[in-house]
């Protein structure tokens, strides 16, 4: 069988096949309990504005911005809070590949990680260690989406903050919590299949460290319209 979310305000609902038969049902709320692209992007969020159906969690306008790592660049930088350095690079600059590298090599030293924009679950993020490796990086990232962020490599803490509210509720930050990663990075091996990869509740981090989170996690959630439910990652240097 199959089901499909029908555009239609009209029809509010799911319309399945199943068969030979068609039936349609009725949808009080959605969990869009999907992750990555076409999942947290603001996509199935517009098809459900559009059906006029409920759901849980940040709207269109959040989840695009949040999903696209250049964009979260350029609010973080407005707001003031600090982040890793980085460069922008578009694919088709890559036919110019020389003039790429010189360009990043000029901003950040090495390590340097190469990811895509849009895409979640560290896919084609790739860590460079020479010239070589970041032309090999960038081709990867490549495949994956037009828009591919470089970033400076980042030595500490790797922590992540709940924050819920959005709307009429006040925004509430959670504890703060710390990832463990089994690999050299936390990739999508990592993230997925490695059982020595955890997350420590309540770390130890150095000074006031976690209070200063809670509150610029809470400022990001605000400053892209989050509503519902949503995590902030950060480096603790």
């Amino acid at each position: 069988g199959q089901a499909v979310i029908s555009p239609d305000a009209q029809e509010r609902g799911v319309i399945i096949t199943q068969d030979g038969q068609v039936r349609r049902q009725w949808v009080d709320v959605v969990f869009p309990v999907l992750h990555g692209l076409y999942g947290e992007d603001g996509t199935v969020q517009g098809l459900l504005e559009l059906a006029r159906i409920p759901y849980v969690g940040c709207g269109v306008l959040a989840s695009a911005v949040s999903m696209d790592k250049a964009y979260t660049k350029v609010i973080a930088d407005h707001l003031g809070i600090r982040q890793a350095r980085y460069q922008l690079i578009f694919r088709q600059e890559l036919e110019h590949m020389d003039g790429v590298l010189d360009r990043i090599e000029e901003r950040l030293p090495y390590p340097v990680f190469v990811k895509p924009c849009n895409a979640g679950s560290s896919l084609g993020v790739s860590k460079a260690s020479d010239r070589k490796e970041l032309a090999e990086a960038l081709r990867e990232a490549a495949r994956h989406d037009r828009k591919i962020l470089a970033e400076e490599t980042l030595v500490g803490h790797e922590v992540e903050c709940a924050v819920f509210g959005g709307g009429r509720q006040p925004a509430e930050a959670s504890g703060v919590g710390e990832i463990l990663a089994a690999g050299e990075f936390y990739d999508f091996e990592g993230k997925y299949y490695n059982p020595q990869s955890r997350t420590v509740t309540d770390p130890e981090l150095p000074g006031n460290a976690a209070e200063i989170i809670r509150q610029e996690a809470k400022a990001i959630f605000q400053a892209v319209d989050g509503y519902g439910l949503a995590r902030v990652d950060f480096f603790v240097t």
